[in-house]
């Protein structure tokens, strides 16, 4: 078996903005796992190296001091895309071992790869941080089917699936079962299908339904009375789910969020709240996000058609009926904020007033439906984004500082090409 996986960015990484644009795809969350952390459980003996873009490599070396980052080793290396679904049906078609070098692809997107020798050699070189097709050329390439994310709205259409496979998977690699502890009040359908993590508290008047698809709640969570889980479902630790609140399937929450309301097929990234009523339903949320009280979202046209999103500043059919607002993280909404279905808003952003805003809010924008925005100064978008983070024990450290300035910089065209003042 080789002792090195290297899980790297491609090409495609810009389809996935602005979600990625404070974290590697591979670090983007689908079911209970990040892509990343699938990986690191489905090949447990393995050395896994983290190949990102150069400008988010020393923000990456600080937050996962345990890996090696853009710095490939070994005589022989599985390449993984950081955009693969790591999962029973990847494991079947692309082995650990190979006698011979050979890319796996799907269509015009390299999959994973078997690279040794001089080839492998080459690719240590790589200096720019992403890969593409052209850069295994060369080895024996073979087709395959399996799950690769391209679009945010495929991290929504596959989260309750990979919200099972991930339970099965946890259970497998850690062999924890249900605790036995008795909740008083507090009413589990389908037990056998529902993981609780130590310190966790659940109050009375509590329903977990878990007859349609497991339920994990992590270690440290607050569950308030009168909430509703209904599976397949995830807490993250330490995250806190307000009194009444009504989460439906297809949810994955936290780690460190909280949230209240109505929320259905919807991704929380870490340390973000929509803690308030309204409805969050098919979005994707980063981290360090904020939504007001009153917050909603459309994610059906009165049409029932399917729903076109900006990616890169233009429209994409995304070929799906239920979409809803992807927003990058350290984002704000206002109170009684409303979004129409497929809405993207960028990172380090705040929206506020009455009606809808645009379907596309760049990043570092600051304004209210209905009127001009204008850019957010990133003095300020720091300075507010450091109050947040020393809230929850966590200090913006130069690395994150210096990825903010990058970041601002990236995106200056998104705001140019809408006319805001840069």
């Amino acid at each position: 078996m080789p002792t090195q996986i290297c899980l790297f960015e491609d090409i495609y990484y810009s389809r996935l903005l602005p979600l990625v644009y404070f974290r590697p795809t591979f670090n983007l969350r689908c079911g209970i796992l990040s892509l990343k952390e699938k990986v690191q459980l489905s090949y447990p003996k393995a050395n896994v190296t983290l190949h990102c873009r150069s400008y988010m490599a020393d923000y990456m070396r600080l937050r996962n001091p345990k890996f090696a980052v853009n710095n490939i080793t070994g005589t022989s290396c599985l390449f993984i895309n950081g955009r693969a679904i790591v999962d029973e049906k990847f494991l079947k078609a692309i082995p650990m071992n190979n006698e011979q070098d050979v890319v796996y692809v799907n269509d015009d997107n390299v999959v994973a790869a078997h690279v040794s020798g001089q080839k492998l050699k080459s690719l240590k070189g790589h200096v720019n941080g992403i890969f593409s097709i052209s850069d295994f050329d060369g080895l024996q390439v073979q087709q395959v089917d399996v799950e690769l994310i391209h679009y945010p709205w495929e991290l929504i259409k596959n989260n309750g699936n990979q919200i099972r496979s991930d339970f099965n998977l946890l259970k497998k690699a850690h062999k924890k079962q249900t605790p036995k502890k008795k909740f008083l009040g507090v009413h589990i359908l389908n037990e056998k299908n529902v993981v609780v993590g130590e310190g966790t508290i659940i109050k009375p008047g509590v329903v977990i339904d878990a007859e349609n698809g497991p339920v994990y709640i992590g270690k440290n969570v607050q569950i308030m009375s009168f909430s509703t889980i209904i599976g397949p479902a995830y807490i993250g630790d330490g995250s806190i789910v307000k009194v009444g609140a009504k989460i439906y399937q297809d949810c994955s929450i936290g780690p460190v969020c909280k949230v209240g309301g109505e929320l259905e097929a919807t991704i929380l990234h870490s340390y973000s709240n929509k803690q308030h009523d309204g409805f969050l339903g098919h979005s994707y949320l980063g981290a360090w996000v904020n939504c007001g009280a009153g917050t909603v979202t459309s994610d059906l046209k009165n049409n029932y058609s399917s729903v076109k999103v900006f990616v890169n500043g233009d429209p994409v059919d995304s070929k799906m009926q239920f979409v809803g607002v992807t927003i990058g993280d350290h984002s704000k909404t206002a109170i009684n904020s409303t979004f129409n279905t497929g809405t993207v808003i960028g990172v380090s952003s705040n929206v506020f007033g009455t009606g809808f805003p645009p379907k596309y809010v760049p990043s570092f924008s600051w304004g209210a439906a209905g009127e001009t925005f204008t850019t957010y100064n990133i003095d300020k978008a720091i300075n507010v984004a450091g109050k947040v983070m020393i809230r929850r024990g966590i200090e913006l450290t130069d690395p994150e500082e210096k990825l903010f300035r990058k970041i601002f910089d990236l995106t200056t065209d998104e705001r140019r090409k809408r006319g805001m003042p840069l």
